[in-house]
This record gives C-alpha cells, sequence and structure tokens, in this order.
C-alpha cells in the first residue's frame, strides 16, 4: 500500500473515531428541552440555543400551541418523549406552569424555572400574584374576541422587553404567540418541583412577573436561585448567564 493512501486511511479512522467519541460524550449528558412563555415563539430562545450546543448539548424547543395548559403540556411531553436519555426542562415565564406539569415525566431529571410560574398542585397561574401588587406590564395585555391574550407594542418595547432595542421588539411583537387567557385559570394536577432538582433566574426588573413574587417561589420549590439584573426576558438581553443556569442544571443532572 503507498503511503499517500495510508495516511488517507489512518486520516479517516481518526476521523471516524472522533466522531464516535463526540457522540459518546454528548450521550452522557441530558438534552435541554425549552418552554417558551406567553407572547412568545420557539424563537425566543435563539440567542441561548447556540451557547448550549457549544458545550455538546443537545437541545430542543418546543412551539406551544397556547391554547391550553393542557395542549401545552402534551407539546412539552412529546418533546421529552423524543429525546434518547434524560431531560433537563427549562421554561420560561408561563412555560414555568407547563414544565411544572410536564416535568412529572420520569425522564426529566431536574427543572429549570426563567422567570417563570412554579404553581403548586391545585393551583393555577392567575392566583400566584394575587397578593403582590400588580405587574405594570398587564395594563398592555389585550384580548381578541376568541379570548386570545397578546402584548401591544408598547407593552412589548416598554415592559416585556424593556432592555432590548426598538428593533428586536418590533419583531417580537409580530412574532409573539397570543395565548387563550383561560390556560391562566386551569390548575395544575401535579407539581414536579416537588420531586425534582430546580433552578430559578430572578429577573430583578421584571414588569410582567413580579420580581418578589419570583424570589418567592424559588424559596418555595427549594430551587438553586440566582439573578440578573434584566427584564422579562434575560434569555434575550443576557443569554450568556440564561445559558450558565442551564448548563448548571445539566452538569448536576444524573
Amino acid at each position: 500500500m503507498k503511503t499517500a493512501q495510508r495516511f488517507k486511511l489512518a486520516a479517516a479512522a481518526l476521523a471516524i473515531g472522533l466522531s464516535f467519541a463526540t457522540g459518546a460524550i454528548a450521550a452522557d449528558k441530558p438534552s435541554v428541552v425549552i418552554v417558551h412563555g406567553a407572547f412568545a415563539d420557539g424563537s425566543d430562545w435563539a440567542k441561548v440555543i447556540p451557547l448550549l450546543q457549544a458545550k455538546g448539548v443537545n437541545v430542543v424547543a418546543v412551539q406551544n400551541p397556547l391554547t391550553s395548559l393542557e395542549d401545552d403540556v402534551a407539546a412539552a411531553r412529546r418533546a421529552i418523549d423524543a429525546q434518547p436519555g434524560k431531560v433537563v426542562l427549562v421554561g420560561h415565564s408561563w412555560g414555568g406552569s407547563v414544565i411544572t406539569e410536564a416535568g412529572a415525566n420520569d425522564k426529566v431529571s431536574s427543572l429549570v424555572y426563567i422567570a417563570a410560574f412554579a404553581p403548586d398542585a391545585g393551583q393555577n397561574s392567575a392566583e400566584l400574584g394575587k397578593d403582590y401588587p400588580t405587574a405594570p406590564g398587564f395594563a398592555h395585555i389585550k384580548a381578541d374576541a376568541s379570548g386570545f391574550l397578546s402584548l401591544t407594542k408598547e407593552g412589548m418595547t416598554k415592559h416585556f422587553a424593556q432592555d432590548l432595542p426598538a428593533a428586536a421588539t418590533a419583531v417580537m411583537t409580530a412574532t409573539q404567540g397570543p395565548i387563550l387567557g383561560k390556560s391562566f385559570e386551569q390548575k395544575l394536577t401535579v407539581a414536579a418541583w416537588k420531586t425534582k432538582p430546580s433552578w430559578f433566574l430572578v429577573a430583578n426588573s421584571d414588569h410582567m412577573i413580579q420580581p418578589a413574587l419570583q424570589r418567592d417561589m424559588a424559596k418555595k420549590i427549594g430551587a438553586t436561585v440566582s439573578s440578573v439584573n434584566s427584564s422579562h426576558v434575560p434569555q434575550q438581553s443576557q443569554p450568556a448567564k440564561v445559558a450558565q443556569v442551564i448548563l448548571d442544571a445539566v452538569n448536576q443532572s444524573k
């Protein structure tokens, strides 16, 4: 065999070996399934996903129908079931209620709440803020004839994502996912945080879910807590900090 051929075969073998090694490393890590909140879609996580992928983490962003708690939980469960192994389940805002119910799946190793609701079984999302001042962003939620809620342009710009440039909030306003208002009144049947380790990132300048409420929920569920000086969408304004919280959960999951 000629020397050149030997080099080609050796290079091919090395490439195959590295491919298997990379696959083995990725297989050892849980996948991350991310559930977006109201007034958003899966693209809300476009800045965080590449940061996780760069660390060899398999990531799937769920596209919530936002038609009911049951429908959104079903979408999350399909994504969980499709993963090859364990899952770190991440939820933002309304997505926190979804992962609290869907996270009871045996494949879910841990939960990550990003400025999110964390109800108990028998609670609904709407009642969580009843003992706190009304968040200023609520005044900019509008309902259509079918009962679906969306944010006004002013609400998106000044209260949902006030730390993002106007060009970004214009796109977010156009791509937001309206949510059926009755979803917030639907009660959970289980609270996965009671049996799964949890992480919680508090958004200190949140105008949609009061920061004090976030801190109290995080304490109630016994989460590992960190905070960031951001609007309701730290995944867009400070994606590296959000990615780090998720990676902490990934690295500590069993």
